[in-house]
């Protein structure tokens, strides 16, 4: 499975993988996805957000324990993230047959459409608006930077986009859900444990700060009567990375646009996209605020204009207590002596923490050797991916087996 799904969506230069939402590249995973399906006997579902679902056992007889991830990527994006998680999920169900396990609820793997918003600019849009924490009205208004809309680019892909929305009746059809997924840090390896237990997401956000100034000759233009917003922008990314640094926390500029974008020009707008994390909502509000406060000044020193918008925002996720310990237990039974499976936070989103509102939800990691994430040097270990199935699939028995 793994060397089948490689090739699809990497780009030939970087080595990185471009998957993004309603592209080719995601249409061709999204077949990988069925044709998996299909060979193991599942019935395959898309649903009206775009995700897509293969089923063992009656779908609406309730209960049911679902795992899976994503298989979209960010731009220049490692090989796992996402990825490890829907293959392990096909793998377990292997397993699972290959112990002749008898099953007792409905099981489903799951494909979310696009969780890394590498097009649309949010994150989890298929999960959020299963969840209905996004709205339709809202979906349809999301554009990629050639002005795209969502709605246009899923009827392009064959989706039909007034069909989008929450869809509670589905997910009130489920149980549990546990999502594998490539630790993106490098807590294991620190331990020496090859899988973990998530125990919470890091309360995280974006927020857009627009500098505008104006736009003049590089030149001839003297440096006292410039009104450049990117010395603005410069030295709130340095505020950024000291008041992360202060509170423990991290805070990262990662996007920017710039007009009108030439050599032999100062710029008019510098746009840049804040993304923080912190282990607690008052830390993350602190580092925000700072980065903020900072910024305005560095803008009234320079003449700048300063807008700041939040895009998007998502409060500290808690995995449901029961599930976690259930899983501990289940793990702690079926596991070696020796083998420990630690439980630690997490500073990335994902699709199960949007979910975590509604449903029972939870997550298993694997270890990254390197922590390096988001990025083609992204890397697991093959026998540390094996451990992540068989942790995988004794959950699964756990949860959904005699």
């Amino acid at each position: 499975m793994w060397r089948q799904l490689a090739p699809v969506g990497r780009h030939p230069g970087s080595g990185g993988y471009r998957r993004f939402a309603w592209t080719g590249a995601d249409a061709d995973c999204r077949a990988w996805f069925r044709e998996q399906a299909e060979a193991r006997g599942l019935v395959h579902e898309l649903d009206r957000n775009g995700n897509q679902w293969a089923w063992l056992g009656d779908p609406t007889a309730g209960d049911a324990v679902v795992t899976g991830s994503h298989l979209d990527s960010v731009p220049d994006g490692g090989a796992f993230d996402g990825p490890l998680g829907v293959v392990s999920s096909f793998a377990a169900l292997d397993e699972l047959r290959g112990r002749n396990a008898r099953f007792t609820k409905p099981l489903a793997i799951v494909n979310f459409g696009d969780e890394e918003g590498a097009r649309f600019g949010l994150a989890c849009v298929g999960s959020r608006l299963a969840a209905g924490e996004l709205t339709a009205e809202q979906a349809h208004r999301l554009r990629d930077a050639d002005g795209t809309s969502l709605p246009q680019a899923m009827e392009a892909a064959g989706h039909d986009p007034d069909a989008i929305g929450a869809d509670p009746e589905r997910l009130a059809r489920i149980g549990a859900f546990v999502e594998l997924h490539v630790e993106q840090g490098r807590a294991l390896d620190l331990t020496g444990d090859r899988v973990g237990i998530a125990s919470a997401i890091w309360p995280h956000g974006r927020w857009r700060f627009d500098f505008r100034g104006e736009a003049n000759h590089a030149g001839t233009t003297r440096l006292v009567d410039r009104r450049d917003p990117m010395l603005s922008y410069a030295e709130t990314v340095l505020a950024a990375r000291r008041e992360a640094q202060l509170a423990g926390a991290v805070a990262t500029f990662g996007k920017i646009s710039v007009e009108p974008n030439g050599v032999n020009a100062i710029p008019s707008l510098v746009r840049g996209w804040l993304d923080s994390r912190a282990a607690d909502q008052t830390t993350l509000d602190t580092v925000v605020h700072g980065v903020e406060k900072a910024a305005r000044e560095y803008a009234d020193a320079h003449g700048v204009h300063l807008d700041v918008v939040r895009e998007s925002f998502t409060p500290v996720v808690e995995f449901e207590h029961a599930l976690r310990n259930e899983i501990a237990r289940i793990l702690g039974r079926e596991r070696e002596a020796d083998l420990r499976v630690p439980v630690l936070g997490t500073g990335a989103g994902h699709d199960a923490g949007i979910l975590s509102a509604t449903i029972p939800t939870a997550m298993l990691f694997v270890r990254n050797p390197t922590g390096v994430s988001h990025s083609p040097a992204e890397y697991a270990a093959e026998d540390d991916c094996v451990a992540g199935v068989t942790a995988l699939a004794d959950v699964l028995e756990g949860l959904a087996c005699k």
